[in-house]
């Protein structure tokens, strides 16, 4: 049976070439595009999967509570570890820490020649750490291979590549950043592309003790880079060890009068979706993006769908003697279902392979977007065939299922005489399905003109600073590479087109932040923090800030002068900004003299307010030299750059970057929701209009006898392509004035995570009716005049 049903949906479709063309054209397009889109969530929702008691792994977070707000870090205090073993001991198995750096790996060949020279990231790991987390190991073990100063644990990869092959890695050394040597004790499988954890060189916390001059029993010096996870005991309930957390943190923390320090506990499954904690991975995707691009894929779906339903309920006349002649040679409204609804299950197969073809021809372009190594195996991942299967029996049942009770539930009688009407093929409804599919359509057209409005504004937005043109070229802060600090920018400065440098730890807006109490004018502790910038006395020209009052400090090698930001004035509740000038200021412990105020500038993204800023010169901690340079000869300097620096630092390695990429970073998610929303905002559109061209196809052709009949009587072209037009445009406008207060909704939440933004006005709502409008117009009209102009004679001769 379902062989005959499969043989005659074939040779209805193929006889309404026209129609089947359509339907999977945009059944194609809207499948691909949801396996797109599935692909790219399930490689997001696997990070950090198939750890060995996962459920009971997490991840111990600080943060912060005060008058301006909630702060959180991934870091945790570097003595936390050690206090979570002793007071948990009921309810914790296990406690780890691991702690991030980086720098030069040198590796010397069997004559004792350099070989390999590399900058990589590397982090402090204790052993209990990989008792936590059950990676695989192909050499060593985690009990024994980090037990000890100075050994150090490589990926396979890494030993690949630093040694050759990976087999003959352990026993070997590695040099760090021309310092010490580490001992290799083991190899641990490569990290996947979807884990938080990009653990290529692991060395013994044990090391880290010993090298780091910094206290292990210091509570009040947090850093993004120290991070703990602890393993729950088994039977043990997460919210035990939570409600216990703020004793603990009273117990250690000290009690400040301007903030409430505190821990809490992150489920290693939450770490990834995160965007106000981060990983080591720094690959976050939080969840409300993914449910936004299953939505898009839902609109997608639907809107091929709607398409495919309009076009079946306006065949149904043109089929309706067949219905009855079935019904009168004995057929069964559930046998004629069952037929229909195999033409859809054809169509949608069919469009399924085209959605294949389509989906690899498109992948290259999402990893491009995404930055991410997903693909489209069946093999590797069977649930992406699942998913595929899913969607062929949802979309035919979907699409199909309705148009088969219409046409199903024919009169027989009424069919074989040829008196069904198009009403009988469901108008009202395909009207509302229209209205829906445009509705969805305008949504997404005024969403992209708004968050393209928005990224241009942040591209023009001025910062308060001069980002343009600037290089930050990474310098080290050992005792012999600041004794070369002049000589570098003396050697920088000469470089035909570079106007001026600075040495700082970070430029004026920075993602690299760190937050410090102080005292004003002798009083207490201020009842705020301030963001505090390293720098020499040339980052204010370098930069372009601008004074509203004083002057930059003079040169020096540590904390003598400082200068600060409007907002930290402000906060202080100082009026006159000349007032300040001269008032002691004591910081990081050392007493200095306020000699300026720039005017704001920000120094976060655009998603958060300017915070209070303090500047101030302490050369140790420097981290970059900016160096600021003729726009037009950049491609010429910058290879100057890399040369002198390699010159002065042979025993270094060169990394550089510009301001303006490092700025951009803020707003990579918004950057690829942007395209996201023009990608399928124009598949959307293109699949709505495809249909629309399908719709007025077929009520061109049911309506032929009344227009030959109209220009019999004398209308005009003019008339006759406006009554075919004039319904199509009614419910464009009314999908327009339906979608506009969807859409002001959606943007207006959107616009809400950005402390400046762009106001909601009028003109992309009246665009995004033009836009539907004039395509619509332009769409039917071409269809309509084609059925206007056809030969009378020929339209009423077979009547």
């Amino acid at each position: 049976m379902f062989k005959l049903n499969l043989k005659i949906a074939w040779r209805n479709l193929w006889k309404n070439k026209g129609y089947t063309l359509i339907n999977v054209l945009g059944l194609s397009i809207g499948m691909a595009s949801c396996i797109l889109i599935f692909i790219f969530i399930r490689y997001q929702i696997s990070f950090d999967e198939g750890f060995k008691n996962e459920d009971r792994i997490y991840r111990i977070t600080t943060n912060w509570t005060s008058a301006d707000g909630f702060f959180e870090s991934q870091g945790v205090p570097k003595p936390a570890p050690a206090a979570l073993r002793n007071d948990f001991k009921n309810q914790i198995e296990k406690v780890g820490a691991i702690c991030q750096d980086g720098g030069i790996i040198k590796v010397k060949d069997d004559a004792g020649k350099e070989k390999i020279k590399t900058m990589e990231d590397i982090f402090y790991a204790e052993p209990e750490f990989f008792q936590i987390m059950s990676f695989e190991w192909l050499q060593g073990n985690p009990v024994q291979s980090l037990s000890q100063p100075n050994t150090v644990v490589l990926s396979k990869d890494m030993a690949t590549k630093l040694f050759g092959d990976w087999n003959k890695a352990v026993g070997r050394t590695i040099n760090y950043q021309n310092r010490e040597d580490f001992t290799v004790t083991g190899i641990l499988q490569e990290m996947p592309e979807n884990s938080s954890f990009p653990l290529n060189i692991v060395v013994s916390y044990q090391t880290f003790k010993n090298h780091r001059n910094e206290k292990f029993d210091n509570w009040g010096n947090v850093s993004s880079s120290d991070e703990c996870y602890f393993l729950l005991k088994d039977g043990v309930s997460i919210d035990e060890v939570r409600g216990a957390l703020p004793k603990f943190s009273e117990k250690y923390f000290e009690k400040d009068a301007i903030s409430k320090q505190e821990i809490n506990a992150q489920a290693l499954s939450e770490i990834h979706y995160n965007e106000n904690l981060g990983n080591f991975s720094n690959d976050v995707m939080p969840k409300k993006e993914l449910y936004g691009l299953g939505i898009i894929g839902a609109f997608l779906m639907l809107t091929a769908c709607i398409n495919f339903i309009n076009l079946a309920t306006a065949q149904a006349v043109s089929r309706s003697k067949e219905v009855g002649v079935r019904k009168v040679m004995g057929s069964l409204r559930k046998q004629l279902i069952f037929q229909f609804l195999t033409e859809t299950l054809t169509i949608s197969v069919f469009a399924l392979l085209v959605a294949c073809v389509l989906t690899e021809v498109a992948l290259p372009g999402m990893k491009s977007l995404f930055h991410d190594n997903i693909s489209f195996s069946i093999t590797s991942h069977p649930v992406i065939l699942v998913f595929m299967i899913g969607l062929v029996l949802i979309v035919s049942f979907l699409a199909g299922f309705y148009p088969a009770m219409v046409m199903s539930g024919f009169s027989p009688a009424l069919a074989i005489k040829n008196k069904i009407t198009a009403n009988a093929g469901g108008l009202s409804l395909r009207k509302i399905l229209v209205v829906v599919q445009f509705s969805i359509t305008v949504i997404l057209i005024i969403g992209t003109l708004v968050v393209l409005r928005q990224m241009n504004y942040m591209r023009e937005k001025p910062l308060g600073f001069n980002p343009s043109a600037i290089a930050m070229v990474g310098v080290r802060n050992d005792s012999l590479s600041l004794m070369k600090y002049q000589i570098l920018q003396d050697r920088f400065s000469k470089i035909p087109g570079v106007l001026t440098t600075s040495f700082c730890r970070n430029g004026p807006s920075s993602s690299n932040n760190n937050e410090s109490n102080f005292r004003y004018d002798g009083s207490e502790k201020a009842n705020f923090q301030v963001n505090t910038k390293i720098a020499d006395e040339y980052y204010f020209k370098t930069f372009g800030l601008k004074f509203v009052a004083g002057k930059g400090f003079s040169k020096s090698d540590t904390i003598k002068e400082v200068v600060v930001n409007e907002t930290t004035l402000k906060k202080l509740n100082v009026v006159d900004f000349n007032d300040a000038l001269g008032k002691k200021i004591k910081i990081f412990g050392k007493e200095a003299t306020l000699v300026g105020v720039v005017k704001d500038f920000n120094n976060l993204s655009l998603h958060e307010p300017i915070s209070p800023v303090l500047i101030t010169s302490i050369k140790e901690n420097y981290q970059n030299i900016a160096v600021k340079m003729d726009s037009k000869q950049i491609l010429s300097i910058m290879p100057q750059i890399e040369k002198i620096w390699n010159d002065t630092y042979p025993e270094n390695f060169y990394q550089a970057s510009f301001v303006e990429d490092d700025i951009s970073q803020y707003y990579e998610t918004e950057r690829v929701m942007g395209v996201l929303f023009k990608v399928f905002a124009g598949v959307i559109i293109f699949i709505s209009f495809i249909g629309l061209f399908g719709l007025i196809s077929f009520v061109a052709t049911q309506r032929t006898k009344e227009v030959a009949i109209r220009k019999v009587l004398g209308a005009s072209t003019i008339e006759l392509v406006k009554m075919l037009n004039g319904s199509f445009l009614l419910m464009v406008f009314i999908a327009n004035v339906i979608a506009w207060p969807l859409a002001y909704l959606f943007v207006s939440k959107w616009l809400s995570g950005f402390t400046y933004r762009i106001e909601v006005s009028i003109w992309p709502f009246a665009l995004a009716m033009i836009i539907s409008m004039l395509i619509t117009l332009i769409t039917v009209s071409f269809r309509s005049l084609k059925a206007v102009r056809a030969n009378t004679i020929d339209a009423l001769k077979y009547e």
